[in-house]
């Protein structure tokens, strides 16, 4: 996977373009409200969600692949990036609250479990998770080759997994969720074309 965001990131510079996605301003006033002061953001690609949010907290990017961190560290000065696989990174801080961004669907189950238990791991006692994936209410769901239950090779190469909201808060059910939610996210991509997609989100608290 690093070797294909490698590429992608070399090739095509800020895909997405430079402002946030819409969910970082929930995202915001959820933190706020819950005492957030630190927050660790998983595949923070160049930086196009943290730069936003390290205008009023500590943030640490993890992200794998070296080309987009190039352009992240021009971009966002604030934010304290560091070069490693979501699934295997350790740190010993822990952390008030955790953005992850179109990340989670991208993994097979097994992996889509390793990823919440690491960062449950990296997350303070009443500790909060603002996550996002695609809806099974997205046009490409059911598209392509079938891997697993919910999840299709939509395009050549890449595989997604569409979540029900049920299958959502399955995901996340050892913790406590505080909200769950749809959204139609538009991305604006670097060349200004305009692709739509229909997310899934959910806010969940660590408890015990």
């Amino acid at each position: 996977m690093g070797d294909y965001w490698n590429k992608r990131f070399t090739e095509e510079g800020m895909i997405w373009g430079c402002e946030p996605s819409q969910t970082v301003t929930q995202a915001i006033d959820l933190f706020k409200k819950n005492n957030v002061h630190d927050i660790l953001v998983p595949g923070a690609g160049y930086g196009r969600n943290t730069k936003a949010f390290s205008s009023y907290f500590q943030v640490d990017g993890i992200e794998i692949s070296s080309s987009a961190i190039d352009l992240a560290k021009e971009w966002d000065l604030k934010t304290n990036f560091i070069q490693e696989s979501v699934l295997e990174f350790s740190t010993c801080q822990r952390y008030d609250g955790i953005y992850c961004y179109d990340l989670l669907h991208l993994f097979l189950l097994e992996d889509r479990k390793r990823l919440i238990q690491n960062c449950v791991k990296h997350l303070k006692e009443l500790g909060v998770m603002y996550f996002t994936c695609f809806s099974n209410c997205d046009f490409n769901n059911g598209v392509g080759r079938e891997i697993e239950e919910g999840t299709y090779e939509y395009k050549e190469g890449k595989y997604a997994h569409f979540f029900t909201e049920e299958d959502l808060k399955e995901h996340f059910n050892d913790l406590n969720i505080l909200e769950t939610g749809s959204i139609r996210e538009t991305l604006i991509y670097a060349e200004k074309q305009q692709k739509k997609y229909e997310l899934r989100y959910i806010f969940v608290q660590k408890i015990g």
